[in-house]
């Protein structure tokens, strides 16, 4: 019964904890973490299943209350939507198992709602990536990003003009994209994804089509944060709390890179997107110039938290432009990026909050050497991450940079190619700083040495998620052939 439900199981039991915490823990205000980590561990476990379920059987409909698509709701689980849902939720976990001493610390009298909250996030994203309805889907992105309006609203006292630029702006794309779903119904008289799949290619030639997918990807490219459409990202990054940037800056744009995978390629289909509309053109060009911009502006920074958001405008570009090259490697590229990327950014941020609560900054010029020797595991952890963003094989970084490199030279996109290998020098400048001003003792005189420094690491509990994460970078860079080979080439749509 269960396992027969398991497509619906993950976004439903973080909507019930999304419930039961203001509930429950209205007068015992401890329980509303223990909820939100026992529903987090439980749609991880269940998304497990579900990928185990998809590589066994295949792709899974799943219709809520018996009613047949186009009708009625439809969830989807195939090899793309368990393994992102998978990714989402396992990210999620370790950062929330890490959030309980940064939460009580920077939110000490609002830690239920947070927890109510994040919840309320992660269902929409669940769905978000379940959902096969394009009407379901524009739900579940605004359930999202109303929740991470507030997550970011309750950080330092720039944080709430951060989230209402965010409003702004998510308001804008989500309106783009309600429109696009609107010009959808009015041409194909269906919101089914399988059902539009079936009856667009007897219509493209209706320029009501080409708008929908215009407005559509538009729209999602603001939830992405693609440049130019990223403005609302740096500022949402550095000034909401700790937690809040180390669950939304692995995950939170990734969905947005689902659904836009899902849409131009699952149900327009390679040859429209490819040959009719030049949208993965202007996609792999939009990707291009973010990896560079964001690179750039992150050099410039001296807040790293600011410098990581920055740098996830670079990352989210290595997966537009995955996505703009439109031919199988590219996607693999792309997909694995999306974990890869989760995995690396969870790991800086944890990183980020663990200074914060242990030196009471994440300042970059007044990081030294004594950091390394107060917090030697953090740091060990910052430099892993540090590592892997730079792309230094064995880590996770490398990778999905090298399937990437391997669609632009099949596409004969020099340019490209150009930008993935002066992204890598950029990377290596910003975070080698880092590490030198941690690793290398400065010159007699330039810092007073403390022999004295003691040595006072970050709490176990969230230690322990970070370094968690720091192995991971390695140890999925060594399995990366098998989680390609294994699920990811199953992704890549038909026709590539």
């Amino acid at each position: 019964m269960i396992l027969s439900n398991s497509p619906a199981l993950a976004p439903l039991s973080l909507l019930l904890a999304a419930i039961l915490i203001p509930m429950v823990a209205f007068r015992k205000r401890w329980l509303a973490y223990p909820l939100a980590l026992c529903a987090s561990a439980f749609a991880t476990i269940i998304s497990v299943v579900n990928v185990v379920r998809v590589l066994a059987e295949g792709t899974i409909h799943y219709h809520f209350g018996g009613w047949l698509p186009p009708i009625g709701i439809e969830y989807v689980l195939d090899p793309l939507s368990a393994f992102v849902s998978l990714v989402i939720n396992a990210v999620s976990l370790l950062v929330l198992l890490h959030a309980h001493r940064s939460v009580a610390a920077e939110l000490p009298d609002r830690s239920m709602p947070y927890y109510a909250v994040v919840m309320l996030m992660l269902t929409g994203f669940n769905g978000i990536v379940m959902t096969g309805d394009f009407f379901n889907l524009y739900v579940f992105l605004e359930i999202s990003s109303l929740a991470l309006y507030g997550m970011i609203a309750v950080g330092n006292r720039k944080a709430p003009v951060a989230a209402f630029r965010y409003l702004i702006m998510g308001t804008v794309g989500g309106s783009f994209y309600l429109l696009g779903v609107g010009f959808l119904y009015m041409t194909t008289g269906s919101l089914n994804m399988a059902d539009v799949a079936r009856i667009a290619p007897t219509l493209y030639h209706q320029p009501a089509l080409v708008a929908a997918l215009g407005l559509m990807v538009t729209g999602l490219g603001i939830k992405m944060a693609i440049f130019p459409l990223h403005g609302w990202l740096p500022d949402a990054y550095t000034y909401a709390p700790s937690a809040s940037s180390a669950l939304i800056a692995p995950v939170g744009a990734k969905v947005g890179a689902y659904a836009i995978i899902r849409v131009i390629f699952y149900v327009f289909g390679v040859d429209f997107v490819r040959n009719s509309l030049p949208l993965t053109e202007i996609l792999a060009w939009l990707g291009a110039i973010a990896i560079i911009y964001g690179s750039i502006m992150a050099m410039a920074q001296k807040e790293m938290k600011r410098m990581l958001a920055y740098s996830s405008v670079a990352q989210i570009g290595y997966i537009g432009l995955g996505i703009g090259l439109a031919n199988a490697y590219g996607i693999i590229g792309a997909v694995l990026h999306v974990m890869n990327h989760a995995v690396m950014k969870a790991c800086l941020f944890l990183v980020a909050g663990n200074y914060r609560i242990k030196l009471g900054h994440s300042t970059i010029p007044r990081l030294d050497h004594r950091v390394r020797k107060r917090m030697p595991w953090t740091t060990a952890a910052f430099a892993a991450g540090a590592l892997s963003m730079v792309g230094v094989p064995p880590t996770v970084g490398f990778f999905s940079k090298w399937y990437l490199a391997l669609g632009t030279i099949q596409n004969h996109r020099w340019l490209f190619l150009a930008a993935l290998l002066v992204s890598s020098l950029l990377n290596a400048i910003y975070f080698f700083r880092i590490l030198e001003k941690v690793y290398m003792k400065p010159m007699q005189g330039e810092v007073p040495d403390d022999h004295a420094t003691a040595r006072e690491e970050a709490p176990a509990s969230m230690l322990t998620p970070t370094l968690i994460l720091a192995t991971a970078l390695i140890i999925l860079g060594l399995l990366n052939a098998v989680i390609v080979s294994g699920i990811i080439q199953a992704i890549v749509p038909p026709g590539m």
